[in-house]
């Protein structure tokens, strides 16, 4: 099993690379940054990218998004420190097949990692719950045609696909105010009936709205 760890730790990389050899995996690749993490997995192909959250230059949650919308053969697994539930639930609609915690002890670890290649997802027992009631939802309405948005509309949707999501910073790249970036966002959402940020981003690279090569 070829694997990518992209962790901006080189302490944890290391340890991580060990761990994972000792256990007969192949680790390809190491990125420090979640550009680097999507740019290793589109040349590599490895089976699996331990996608930590905390990096630079783009974040894990954005990285996730653009791998599992371009690369579909290519799994990725969260590692991170973080036990938020909104981080969880924003990784797994990313498309993330895993979410684990680094205190997570190395046999379950890896067992859970193995079991990934059979198709399990790589969640505690806990987390699992949180995942199914937090997807027990009732149906979401169809998203509209893309050709409802605007230009501008299309100018933002792209920003957000490079990984600028948050209000402040698509205002500072777009030259506009917080505000207005607000504006546009809500607007995207409601026009393709969606509900966040991480919906619009792999809805746009599914249906091939922008270029993923920048």
């Amino acid at each position: 099993m070829k694997i990518l760890i992209a962790d901006d730790h080189t302490l944890l990389r290391d340890s991580l690379r060990h761990l994972l050899e000792a256990q007969g995996f192949l680790v390809v690749g190491e990125a420090n940054t979640g550009r680097q993490a999507v740019e290793m997995a589109r040349r590599l192909l490895p089976d699996i990218v331990l996608m930590d959250l905390a990096m630079p230059d783009l974040d894990g949650i954005a990285a996730t998004r653009l791998i599992s919308a371009e690369l579909p053969t290519v799994k990725v697994v969260v590692l991170t420190a973080s036990t938020e539930d909104d981080d969880l639930f924003e990784a797994i609609k990313s498309g993330a097949e895993g979410y684990l915690v680094k205190d997570l002890e190395a046999d379950r670890f890896v067992r859970l990692l193995r079991g990934v290649m059979h198709g399990e997802p790589a969640l505690t027992p806990v987390l699992a719950r949180k995942v199914l009631h937090e997807m027990a939802e009732p149906p979401k309405a169809k998203p509209k045609d893309p050709d409802a948005l605007t230009q501008r509309e299309m100018e933002v949707l792209e920003t957000l696909v490079e990984g600028i999501t948050t209000n402040r910073a698509l205002a500072r790249h777009l030259g506009v105010s917080e505000n207005t970036a607000k504006f546009h966002v809500r607007n995207i959402l409601d026009k393709l009936h969606l509900h966040n940020r991480a919906q619009v981003v792999s809805f746009a690279l599914r249906h091939g709205m922008v270029s993923t090569e920048r």
